[in-house]
C-alpha cells in the first residue's frame, strides 16, 4: 500500500530526473551532493532549479561567468534551447558581447547606469551608433 507522501515523493523524484536530463546531467547523479559537480554542471543544476517552477520570465546575470570557453559554449546552447522550448522571456546581463549575440534578440547597451543604445542585437552589434557601443564592439574585435 502506497501512502500519499510516497506518491508525492515519487512525483518530485520523477520531475527531478526529467530536469536532470533537460540540463544534460545523467540521472544516476540524482543523489550526489552539489559539491561533487564541476562548475559547469553546478551552473546547469542551478538552471534546472530555477526553471522547474515554470517561470515566464528569467533573469540571468553573467550566466557563463567563471566557466571555461568549452563549457560556456555547451551552456549557451543549452540555455538557448531551453528558452526556445519553454517559450521563456529572458533578461540577460552580460559584459560578453558574444553571449549577448547568442542569447538575445534585442539588446540595450548601458554606460554609467544609463541606456546609450538599444535595438535588435544584430543591428546594434553590426552597426553600432553610439560612440560607447562602437568602442565596445571595436575593443572586442581587436582582441
Amino acid at each position: 500500500l502506497m501512502a500519499v507522501g510516497d506518491r508525492h515523493y515519487g512525483n518530485i523524484r520523477a520531475t527531478a530526473v526529467d530536469w536532470l536530463s533537460r540540463v544534460e546531467i545523467d540521472e544516476n547523479r540524482i543523489d550526489d551532493e552539489p559539491r561533487a559537480f564541476s562548475g559547469g554542471m553546478r551552473q546547469r543544476l542551478q538552471i534546472a532549479r530555477n526553471l522547474v517552477t515554470g517561470p515566464r520570465l528569467v533573469f540571468m546575470d553573467e550566466p557563463t561567468g567563471g566557466l571555461d570557453v568549452s563549457v560556456q559554449a555547451r551552456l549557451l546552447d543549452l540555455l538557448r534551447g531551453l528558452v526556445t522550448d519553454l517559450g521563456l522571456a529572458a533578461i540577460v546581463v552580460t559584459h560578453d558581447l558574444a553571449v549577448a549575440r547568442l542569447l538575445s534578440q534585442r539588446m540595450m547597451v548601458m554606460k554609467d547606469g544609463r541606456v546609450v543604445e538599444s535595438g535588435l542585437t544584430d543591428r546594434v552589434l553590426d552597426d553600432p551608433r553610439a560612440p560607447y557601443t562602437q568602442l565596445l564592439v571595436s575593443s572586442i574585435l581587436q582582441v
